[in-house]
């Protein structure tokens, strides 16, 4: 049985084997972007190692034979379907002995406590693992001209058509992801004029490939541009909506296939409520639209303990946040941006959230933010929209009659029942 699959264009698996990174990763060679070489440990893999505790026969001649002409390599998780920041990521191996660890490393995150959380919030099969990707290593850090970022080919807040994202000169992607620094608006990348239209190029063949909103991931070394992950841009609420009129417009989709790509769920949050408030404790980025009020919390536990509604405010988030994160009504934190994981995290779960709030600290019994401090218990209300803070309860109001709505609506009177 072969265990380990050449990264290529003609690879012929499917997502059940490859995972879905290492899929968009064929996807995106198919499309003749610039994807580090690598091979895929596929998902059988992973199953064999978890019931049998071993690596199966015949995996380490196949792994020495795959990495030959490799010096440092990435080693990234990818299941079946997409589970952000869940699994362990290890960078910079460079010797077949600690691959093989930092493999094992990966399969065995499967089935940490985060993941599991993950899974059965998402009804997601415990029984899937994990597939392995394993590129060439690029470098972020390299020098002036190096990087990393995260980019949507649209606003996924307000399904706006214009690329939206993070970037970070010399640093590696996962202080992006993670949102341990706070990073620069992607039109900032504008100042690497051959990385900047090599992603914009990338974003609009992936679109039109998808005939989708795409996200990727992305790092440039010394001014070349190399593609890390793709997939689609899984917009909701006023911004699916958006999206699907828009696409009707380029020609890309049918007015039927926008109605049957819209929820019922995005037609009832298409309504965005916005703070009405002149005294702002904060601003931040907005990054999941919404308004919510609770109690403060600093502490994912106390989240989940909580018996009333809580506003989860960190000084970032990580995947070991993931039951505090289920657990509260919103979400603010001090640092990260827009593609941060507290951003991704709770877009998926139609949370409001502010993150990159520079004036922010967090203690474990209180905030402070513009010289006011606010116990750990008094409650705050947040806008995903404005990136607003403020103090206790918000007159709130909700926008105006959306042209993209009403036409939207129209062809779901006219066509199949909206989903």
């Amino acid at each position: 049985m072969t265990w380990i699959h050449q990264l290529s264009a003609e690879l012929d698996e499917t997502a059940d084997v490859l995972g879905s990174k290492a899929f968009g990763l064929v996807t995106l060679l198919r499309l003749g972007l610039p994807v580090p070489p690598g091979f895929v440990i596929g998902t059988d893999a992973c199953r064999e190692f978890l019931h049998k505790g071993h690596m199966p026969d015949g995996f380490d001649d196949e792994l020495a034979a795959a990495m030959n002409g490799f010096d440092s390599v990435s080693v990234r998780s990818g299941s079946k379907v997409s589970m952000p920041g869940m699994m362990n990521t290890v960078l910079n191996v460079s010797d077949p002995r600690f691959l093989r660890s930092a493999i094992i490393e990966v399969f065995e995150s499967w089935n940490t406590p985060r993941a599991k959380a993950y899974r059965a919030l998402h009804d997601i099969p415990d029984d899937l693992g994990t597939a392995v990707t394993v590129q060439a290593m690029v470098y972020g850090n390299r020098d002036d001209h190096s990087g990393t970022g995260v980019a949507f080919s649209r606003n996924p807040n307000t399904g706006e058509p214009v690329p939206y994202g993070d970037v970070l000169f010399r640093q590696q992607g996962d202080a992006v992801v993670s949102g341990s620094q706070s990073t620069s608006p992607l039109a900032e990348l504008a100042s690497e004029p051959a990385v900047w239209n090599g992603l914009l190029d990338g974003l609009r063949r992936i679109e039109q490939h998808y005939r989708d909103a795409c996200y990727v991931e992305f790092t440039f070394e010394s001014g070349e541009l190399w593609f890390l992950q793709v997939r689609p841009g899984r917009f909701v609420g006023r911004a699916a909506i958006r999206l699907a009129v828009d696409l009707v417009d380029e020609g890309m989709i049918s007015e039927a296939e926008a109605v049957r790509r819209v929820t019922r769920n995005d037609v009832a949050n298409s309504s965005t409520p916005r703070i009405v408030a002149t005294d702002i404790l904060a601003r931040g980025i907005g990054a999941s639209p919404g308004v919510a009020t609770g109690v403060v919390v600093t502490t994912s536990d106390d989240a989940v303990r909580a018996p009333v509604p809580v506003i989860l405010v960190r000084p970032e988030t990580s995947p070991f946040d993931m039951h505090g994160l289920a657990a509260a009504a919103g979400v603010v934190t001090a640092r990260g941006g827009p593609a941060s994981h507290a951003a991704i995290v709770a877009r998926s779960m139609g949370k409001p959230a502010v993150v990159g709030v520079s004036s922010l600290t967090v203690e474990d019994a209180a905030i402070h933010a513009n010289g006011q401090r606010i116990p750990a218990g008094e409650s705050i209300t947040i806008d995903g929209t404005s990136g607003a803070i403020v103090v206790g309860h918000a007159d709130v109001t909700t926008a105006a009659v959306d042209p993209y709505l009403t036409r939207f609506l129209g062809w779901a009177d006219a066509g199949p029942p909206i989903r």
